[in-house]
């Protein structure tokens, strides 16, 4: 080959490796992909940060000491003596505002990344929540009432309502706005509660109130204990309307009914039981405190303690990665039976507890 048509089949190659150069460092081209490397790392990131957020708010909130709360509620006030209600008042405050600031607020009505996508948490606070509406109406109707015929107390008559607001409302009004209403009606009946020259905030601790109170602890628990049972399945005897010859119920129902958790709903369920439970056990700690003369006097201060130790092995730490649902004597453990055992002996406790109220 001579040197002439070696040059000719070398200039084509030539030719291209300008036009790839020249493609190279255009700057319209540098500019695309600059905007694609910019936008591709911009979604890396968020999805980076949703991720790490979404492990972070899945955490349920710490345990609280339901004295400690009160005492700095008392300091702001400048009260003189902590008086009977206080901390009970004083933890229903607590319960809400963890519900509201925890890490990532609220997340029942998120309808934006990653509160959108959790579950766990969102149950949990439907438990908590169930549970400070209880005590709120307790609050409400019994604690803050000497006898049937007495006036409502004027603020508790406005937080009761607004913690029963609708739970998934995110605009015009959100949730937490009402919820925050009937946080600050609870903290102005507080400040009236420890105040000697207003005597129209009362909190009664009467063996009759405590006890009425325990009773819809009591119903939730039981409720709570057979959902979580139900997630290996049960067939249950109808039992309704056991005891009572002239009891009539509105439709008929078979002798026997399977109840069975759907596999989705097993850790909704679980998580729900521990919110409840979680708020719950602040509430007895605070009663204990509020109610000890009454418990003293009917010696019942043991069975209270019960139920406390109870509720704490509902918030034992979970070390596994997710809710497990194997049978019940099979080789894997069954979350669901745990929470419900630890649920029912404290709702057992609870039962003995009312027997002692009630007796003279």
């Amino acid at each position: 080959m001579t040197d002439q048509e070696s040059s000719a089949v070398k200039k084509p190659k030539l030719g291209k490796t300008v036009t790839q150069v020249a493609t190279l460092y255009n700057p319209h081209t540098w500019k695309e992909k600059g905007l694609w490397w910019t936008a591709g790392l911009f979604l890396v990131t968020y999805f980076i940060i949703v991720i790490v957020l979404g492990f972070i708010w899945s955490s349920s909130p710490d345990e609280f000491d339901v004295r400690e709360v009160a005492l700095v509620e008392f300091a702001k006030n400048d009260q003189k003596k902590l008086v009977p209600g206080y901390v009970t008042t004083a933890t229903t405050i607590r319960i809400a505002e963890t519900l509201l600031d925890k890490p990532g607020g609220y997340l029942t009505n998120d309808i934006t990344p990653p509160g959108v996508y959790l579950d766990n948490i969102p149950n949990w606070e439907f438990g908590a929540l169930t549970e400070l509406r209880d005590l709120a109406r307790s609050l409400r109707n019994d604690f803050g009432r000497s006898q049937s015929q007495s006036v409502e107390d004027k603020d508790l008559q406005i937080a009761e309502p607004q913690f029963n607001y609708d739970s998934n409302s995110w605009i015009l009004p959100s949730t937490e706005s009402e919820y925050r209403k009937g946080v600050n009606a609870l903290y102005v009946y507080l400040e009236r509660l420890a105040d000697q020259n207003a005597q129209d905030g009362q909190f009664f601790t009467r063996a009759d109130n405590l006890s009425r109170y325990l009773e819809v602890a009591e119903k939730r628990l039981g409720s709570l204990a057979q959902r979580l049972a139900a997630s290996v399945g049960q067939t249950q005897f109808n039992v309704a309307l056991a005891g009572d010859p002239s009891a009539r119920q509105s439709t008929p129902t078979p002798d026997q009914t399977q109840f069975k958790t759907p596999w989705l709903e097993i850790d909704d369920v679980f998580f729900e039981a521990r919110g409840y439970t979680w708020a719950l056990l602040h509430t007895f700690r605070a009663l204990e405190i509020d109610f000890a003369s009454v418990l003293q006097n009917k010696n019942a201060v043991v069975s209270l303690k019960q139920i406390i130790r109870e509720l704490e092995s509902t918030q034992a730490f979970i070390w596994s990665p997710m809710i497990l649902n194997g049978t019940g004597f099979g080789p894997m453990a069954n979350h669901s039976l745990v929470m419900a055992s630890y649920i029912s002996r404290a709702n057992a406790a609870i039962i003995d507890l009312r027997n002692l109220l009630l007796q003279g």
